[in-house]
């Protein structure tokens, strides 16, 4: 079977194990369903989420023209605390703005290569979590904004890092932390805008659990515009990332706006 098109991060939906979808524009494929098989992937060319075009992927799916106009793409995205649509200041487009930026957002602690803090908003709970490719979670703020989340994970990040550790994630790390211990740390390191909506009685732990056969011992990462065709088993799924039997890994989400062709 060759399924053909342009790739955009997995779709998942929340299981033991979780399920994972690439979808396409006319088809869509299980990737679970893939494990222990053989699968070819050949890169065809580019194609900008934003405007369509077949122009090079600059970042995030995005070509350059458009990584510097989209409010999709805007500062704030990555720095929630430079988020300003609650003041009714734009950056690239208030009413996009208005509508991503003013609406619940949770604060988190995640365990995927260790303990990070992060941001989502709510509706992306546990979407966001499993991107990351964390096995444990839990929510520490819920905020009316993406400003007062910001400013939140700022504060936090003097003690937590904000980063994963990719390697680490897919070397499946054995240390365990309590993080409903490690919440309960946090309630006085808040700023103050949002110490009202810290979660002091809710203390509910995701736990989440990938479709992986074996993790890889040393990972080596597939960079499509450095290898146009690669072919593998696949052993794993976790974060965004295909593991195969040889320890190579492929960040979906690293690559969208490829058009690839995949052959089963």
């Amino acid at each position: 079977m060759q399924y053909q098109g342009v790739l955009t991060k997995m779709q998942t939906e929340i299981g033991n194990p979780i399920q994972y979808y690439l979808v396409f524009e006319n088809s869509f494929l299980n990737m679970n369903q893939l494990l222990n098989k053989e699968i070819e992937i050949n890169f065809a060319g580019y194609q900008c989420l934003n405007c369509n075009k077949k122009k090079k992927i600059f970042r995030q799916g995005f070509c350059y023209d458009c990584f510097y106009s989209s409010p999709a793409v805007g500062d704030w995205i990555m720095r929630p605390e430079l988020s300003t649509a609650h003041l009714g200041i734009a950056d690239r487009d208030l009413e996009y703005e208005q509508k991503v930026q003013l609406q619940p957002h949770v604060v988190y602690l995640a365990v995927a290569s260790e303990i990070k803090v992060g941001v989502t908003r709510k509706t992306q709970v546990p979407t966001r979590w499993i991107d990351q490719g964390a096995s444990q979670a839990i929510a520490v703020v819920e905020v009316p904004n993406r400003y007062l989340a910001g400013i939140t994970e700022v504060a936090l990040k003097n003690h937590y890092t904000d980063k994963t550790n990719w390697r680490k994630m897919l070397q499946n790390p054995t240390e365990t932390f309590d993080l409903i211990a490690e919440k309960a740390k946090l309630e006085s390191l808040i700023p103050e805008e949002a110490r009202e909506y810290f979660y002091s009685q809710k203390e509910d732990v995701y736990d989440l659990y990938y479709p992986v056969l074996h993790y890889p011992a040393k990972v080596a990462s597939l960079n499509l515009d450095k290898t146009p065709s690669f072919s593998g088993k696949l052993t794993g799924i976790k974060g965004q990332y295909l593991i195969f039997e040889n320890g190579t890994v492929f960040n979906i989400r690293g690559s969208e706006g490829y058009l690839v062709t995949i052959s089963v």
